[in-house]
């Protein structure tokens, strides 16, 4: 199983980024999907999950009204659309798949390798 994000990078605070995730050879449509990020000298956190259908979300307090999440499930992939960025939403972003939405930032199944978001001041 592959998870693959893709499209962070260097950008200033205030600017927005959307983030992919897609899994060749893999139907993304039977799992929860969630990101997380983890900034440098920090644990890793969970940022947002979707269900499987895409009718129920979940964001951390700190991104809440700034990210949104979605899926496009016919074309196995899920997003992550971050505007207002601010330094501190700088990290590694992952994307994840788990079974369940309740417990999506805490019981992850697969991993993807992450793509670095940077947010300059």
């Amino acid at each position: 199983v592959q998870l693959v994000e893709s499209g962070g990078g260097l950008v200033q605070a205030g600017d927005s980024l959307r983030l992919s995730c897609a899994a060749p050879g893999f139907t993304l449509s039977s799992y929860v999907i969630g990101w997380f990020r983890q900034a440098p000298g920090k644990e890793r956190e969970g940022v947002s999950c979707i269900s499987t259908s895409g009718d129920s979300t979940k964001f951390a307090d700190s991104v809440k009204g700034r990210f949104t999440i979605s899926r496009d499930n016919v074309n196995n992939t899920a997003y992550l659309q971050m505007n207002g960025l601010k330094p501190e939403d700088t990290g590694i972003y992952y994307c994840a798949a788990a079974d369940w939405i309740a417990t999506c930032f805490y019981e992850v199944i697969h991993w993807g390798k992450g793509t670095p978001v940077t947010v300059s001041s």
